[in-house]
């Protein structure tokens, strides 16, 4: 029997009004950003590509199965800005970085809706002020088989899903980045090949497990738009398209949800996408990595690990699947 997942309901009183925290925000800037904590400061400001601005926070454990900490070096933060995957804002990997300035991150909400018992809307005034901010430094891996090693700053992804309550009937969950055209040159490029707004989705064992992070910043400060600000996911043991970026909805479900990968190439992306070195890529081998940062004259490659170095913590998830069939 599948546990239900419980934590005390919030009250419709607790959430803000759209009125309410606009409002708030003229008062809020007619005082001065400088009387703000620092996490809320980092949300408010408006920051347009680099983030950068100071998180309160606390690190996490370091030691134990948890596996929140991992002692490799750190990837230079610049490697990380400058060099991603947003499709919105263009397929190549130094387009995010040029292009994301366009997006406005401010204000901004996250809807929950499906099955459970809560369904509403946080603001993300209210998430960051109502959720512990930790640092977790992960490994983090794309498909393409470049990767990376991130100090994420969030809270855990079971600590919004328990706000809301999710039922017995609760198995998946699907997430929706942001999707607005106007502020998003690649979802108006000829081409653009996937249909947008971009989707993701998880087991709902995978989404309350304690390594799955809803980030807000990293390197100790909000995260830049081409990273996903305001707000991302982060699953450390899956590829990195699986960590969608930019939310604004999820919705939990009875059945596993579509998501924009396998829909656009079942056969190269399934839903899973657990890092699985045994498994080729179809049109290259997973048994390697190139470690950022790399270049063509020093190539940082490096063997691939199962989960991507997590199997001791995620492993008993996927008991008894064919890891082949559910890739």
């Amino acid at each position: 029997m599948r546990k239900r997942y419980q934590a005390p309901a919030i009250a419709s009183s607790e959430i803000t009004s759209e009125s309410t925290y606009l409002k708030r925000r003229e008062l809020i800037k007619a005082a001065g950003l400088a009387a703000l904590p620092a996490f809320a400061g980092s949300a408010l400001a408006g920051e347009k590509d680099t983030g950068g601005l100071p998180l309160d926070y606390k690190a996490a454990v370091e030691a134990g199965p948890a596996g929140f900490y991992t002692s490799e070096p750190q990837t230079p933060m610049a490697d990380v800005k400058d060099y991603c995957n947003f499709y919105e804002f263009g397929m190549d990997k130094g387009d995010p970085a040029r292009n994301a300035h366009e997006m406005t991150t401010d204000p901004w909400s996250i809807s929950v809706s499906g099955a459970v018992n809560k369904p509403g809307k946080l603001n993300l005034e209210d998430i960051l002020s109502g959720f512990d901010l930790e640092e977790r430094i992960y490994r983090f891996r794309c498909v393409e088989a470049w990767s990376m090693v991130v100090p994420w700053v969030g809270f855990p992804l079971s600590a919004l899903l328990e706000r809301f309550e999710p039922t017995n009937n609760a198995r998946f969950i699907e997430f929706r980045t942001l999707y607005r055209r106007s502020e998003m040159p690649g979802t108006r490029s000829f081409t653009s090949i996937i249909d947008w707004p971009y989707r993701e989705g998880l087991r709902m064992d995978e989404a309350m497990h304690p390594l799955t992070l809803m980030s807000v910043g990293m390197y100790g400060k909000t995260l830049a738009n081409q990273n996903g600000a305001p707000i991302r996911l982060v699953v450390p043991w899956k590829y990195g398209f699986k960590s969608i970026k930019s939310i604004v909805e999820i919705k939990v479900s009875e059945r596993q949800p579509a998501t924009s990968w396998e829909g656009l190439n079942p056969r190269e992306y399934g839903f899973y996408s657990n890092v699985n070195p045994e498994v080729d890529h179809p049109r290259w081998s997973q048994k390697f990595e190139r470690r950022l940062p790399s270049t063509l004259f020093k190539p940082n490659r490096i063997p691939t690990r199962k989960f991507n170095g997590y199997e001791e913590q995620v492993a008993g998830l996927y008991e008894g699947m064919d890891l082949r069939k559910f890739y």
